[in-house]
């Protein structure tokens, strides 16, 4: 049987591999100048770039926050060049203007899209960024100080807190980064091999943030995206165990990879929030794929991931036309718990026009927690500019994703 069920597994991940390569577009092409590795590093670089490197004695900083700090809480646009290596520290982006971390690799120049891998295959960009570190036993009063990345005006303003609500940020706090961007760079909070409590690769709160080819790696809440945030993801890897996309805010995956490296939980973990406007806080998966990270486990996953859980009843997440390997389990998504099922008519857990050997319609109507959206349905939330909003609930706030991919 564990002979069969393998055969499967690697089937249907060449079945995907193919279906992506048909319609593969290609990485964001903005900065691909700038990125290519040369004996000039800044060669193609917009004018002021400042340079990160570990060992040129060229280079304006040897660490990333030494670069960010430089530029000052400015509305100037800051641009980072960053070469190849491993960098290890946390990352915290309190700047209102914006800020692009570029990440050296030939891929954009080549047009090699980051995420397309299978069970077979990984990625690594040329660029890593380590903090490893997991908030156990309450080990930290709060998530955020467990993160790689973090990106939020205040200290408060980025607090995951606790229960429905979670941390009351003041009302007279500012935006924060109102174009974040980083390009092939990977962020890895890998403390320990297994969910050993939050630990953050990223955390974007009050702010406005773009990731394109990047690479996102922990096991338990991998990337957290809080009140009034807004995060977009295009040709990423994310990894991750438990509960490993949850947050307030709103977050737009498109054309990656959600990387399953077991099961525990659910993938999307949200809460909503209760405003005087209409909003769409929630996440939303798009032509991605969610596969287990590597053959040699996926067999003992089949049947077991959940494709998230409401952190409470306002949770709202739809995958579309994304790619389910034989690790997601048949009924899609499940209740919070036994005793706090966190379920209402309010409750927004959904798939559209998904498909794979994972996914089973039939299961998900009969589960009566997977809601199965019909076009109608789903139009409200198809694209960024559907579901992005201003701090007041004002749609169509995407002036700061890359216009490359969009």
């Amino acid at each position: 049987m564990r002979s069969l069920i393998l055969k499967i597994v690697l089937a249907t991940a060449t079945f995907f591999h193919s279906s992506v390569a048909e319609r593969s577009q290609s990485p964001a092409k903005t900065y691909k100048q700038c990125q290519r590795q040369t004996r000039h590093p800044t060669e193609g670089c917009p004018h002021g770039t400042i340079y990160v490197a570990r060992n040129d004695s060229g280079a304006h900083f040897d660490t990333i926050q030494a670069a960010i700090d430089s530029l000052g809480n400015t509305t100037v646009p800051g641009h980072i060049l960053i070469a190849p290596g491993n960098y290890t520290e946390q990352l915290n982006v309190t700047r209102r203007g914006p800020l692009h971390l570029i990440g050296m690799s030939n891929k954009p120049w080549k047009g090699d899209l980051y995420s397309d891998i299978n069970v077979n295959t990984s990625a690594q960009n040329d660029v890593q960024i380590w903090w490893n570190s997991a908030n156990h036993n309450s080990l930290f009063t709060d998530n955020v100080y467990t993160g790689v990345l973090t990106v939020g005006p205040t200290l408060n303003a980025t607090l995951t807190g606790s229960g429905p609500t979670g941390f009351a940020v003041p009302a007279d706090t500012p935006f924060g980064c109102t174009d974040f961007r980083a390009y092939n760079i990977d962020f890895r909070n890998e403390v320990v091999q297994y969910s050993y409590g939050p630990a953050h690769a990223l955390g974007v709160s009050r702010a406005n943030a773009g990731f394109y080819s990047c690479g996102f790696y922990s096991w338990q809440d991998t990337v957290y995206v809080g009140k009034l945030g807004n995060a977009f993801f295009y040709d990423n890897i994310i990894a991750g165990q438990t509960d490993f996309l949850y947050g307030f805010g709103t977050a737009y995956i498109e054309q990656s990879t959600l990387s399953l490296r077991s099961c525990g939980g659910g993938i999307t973990a949200w809460k909503g929030t209760n405003t005087t406007f209409t909003n769409k806080y929630g996440v939303y998966i798009d032509r991605t794929q969610l596969i287990a990270s590597n053959y040699t486990i996926a067999p003992n996953m089949v049947g077991k991931c959940a494709l998230g859980r409401p952190w409470n009843s306002l949770h709202r997440s739809i995958f579309m036309d994304s790619y389910f390997d034989a690790s997601i389990k048949p009924a899609g998504y499940i209740p919070w718990g036994t005793t706090t099922p966190n379920l209402s008519n309010l409750t927004f857990m959904a798939t559209w026009k998904d498909y794979g050997p994972g996914y089973n319609e039939t299961a998900e109507v009969q589960s009566n927690v997977t809601l199965v959206l019909t076009d109608s349905d789903v139009t409200p939330y198809r694209y960024p500019d559907d579901v992005f909003s201003t701090p007041d609930g004002t749609f169509g706030n995407i002036g700061w994703i890359d216009q490359s991919v969009l």
